[in-house]
């Protein structure tokens, strides 16, 4: 194996070298900027970003931050939730989702999700609905939307907080049933996202940002992301140090100019894809719900009859990268032992993360890329 392999070129996951290399003449003048004006820390090209990320995604106040995960906890802390208040959540996620809500000493709960496009739905959420309920972190995961009307519906009635989770399908659409369009991410009470270097809008480091249409919330979580401070020295509340530095602002904002393109390129690769392994019976290529566009963060299949890890052994003699979002359901996670009631299961999520095989996708693919990776995917045999 190790002989075949140094004779041919491993296909990445993402890459961010040739997109650098293709934005080059924009992103060096930008950070350049930045180090000719020595405003590293907020500063005027912090606070243009937001105004564009703003103006991009129709939502009045944008608050960039440290991390995506700073974020989510930024989010939780500006609701005022309390020691003990349960936050729904799906169990097919990233830990960061799960992570801030005990890290706050409020309780996960972790419900399942649909087997076709991944998302947690109104039906999960409502059963698991009890008086400590105070909010729902739906995740709009790989690329496309959960089913936000509904969602919205149940947690106005049941006065409900919803934080979306939109670390994965930034400049997505949602398409409300009154012919209204809405960028993921500005539907519920908070949206949050990360600007992690491999998502579809990412920095050079680390990055995220909250978005909000109610000013008294956006007010809340500018001071609990600097520190508490309603003004220098003067801190209203307990808050915390997340801040977006300016080198990243920079290079975010020669991004954003180009992310509908970033989108249209990972959904040509998608299309390629689709195409190709449509006919295969042995998986199943990702659903596309009608009321949500699909970013494609990620491209995601489901590998039928418990072949996926053979196949991921095949592909990794052909030197074409691969991945599993995700291995373990949250709720068999050790970090969450204390919350679950070790006989329960959930049985979509348990069948997801067994079956579950993301291949390469970014904006840079050529087609000799692509057609290696159907390749490498089409000659495995059941």
């Amino acid at each position: 194996m190790s002989n075949h392999l140094s004779t041919i070129a491993k296909i990445p996951m993402v890459d961010l070298v040739s997109q650098y290399q293709r934005l080059r003449s924009e992103i060096d003048p930008a950070i350049q900027e930045v180090l000719d004006t020595a405003h590293y820390i907020k500063g005027p090209i912090v606070s243009a970003f937001e105004q564009e990320l703003a103006s991009y995604m129709n939502c009045k106040h944008v608050i960039a931050c440290a991390n995506g995960t700073d974020a989510l906890q930024i989010a939780l802390m500006a609701l005022g939730l309390k020691p003990g208040d349960e936050v729904i959540v799906p169990a097919f996620t990233y830990v960061a989702t799960a992570e801030v809500i005990a890290l706050l000493g409020l309780t996960p709960v972790m419900v399942d999700v649909d087997p076709n496009d991944f998302c947690v739905r109104a039906e999960h959420i409502e059963s698991a609905i009890t008086d400590k309920t105070k909010a729902i972190v739906p995740v709009h995961l790989f690329g496309q939307g959960s089913e936000m009307e509904a969602i919205l519906a149940l947690a106005k009635e049941k006065g409900i907080y919803i934080v979306e989770d939109n670390a994965q399908a930034i400049g997505a659409e949602f398409y409300l049933s009154d012919g209204s369009v809405k960028k993921l991410g500005t539907i519920g009470d908070i949206g949050t996202t990360s600007f992690f270097p491999s998502k579809n809008l990412g920095c050079f480091g680390d990055g995220g940002a909250l978005f909000t249409n109610d000013d008294d919330l956006a007010e809340k979580i500018r001071m609990i992301a600097n520190h508490g401070q309603s003004k220098t020295y003067y801190h209203d509340v307990v808050g915390c140090n997340s801040r977006l530095d300016a080198v990243q602002a920079a290079v975010l904002r020669v991004k954003l100019r180009h992310l509908d393109d970033f989108a249209a390129r990972r959904q040509a690769v998608a299309d390629y894809y689709d195409q190709a392994f449509e006919s295969v019976e042995w998986l199943d290529i990702p659903y596309r719900n009608a009321d949500s566009s699909h970013v494609f963060h990620q491209y995601t299949l489901k590998i039928k009859n418990g072949k996926r890890d053979t196949l991921r052994i095949q592909l990794k003699e052909e030197a074409i990268a691969h991945n599993v979002y995700y291995p373990v359901p949250l709720y068999k996670q050790k970090a969450f032992a204390g919350y679950w009631d070790a006989e329960k299961k959930l049985r979509t999520t348990e069948a997801l993360c067994d079956m579950v095989l993301s291949l390469p996708i970014h904006t840079e693919m050529r087609a000799e890329v692509m057609e290696r990776v159907v390749e490498g995917v089409k000659k495995f045999r059941i």
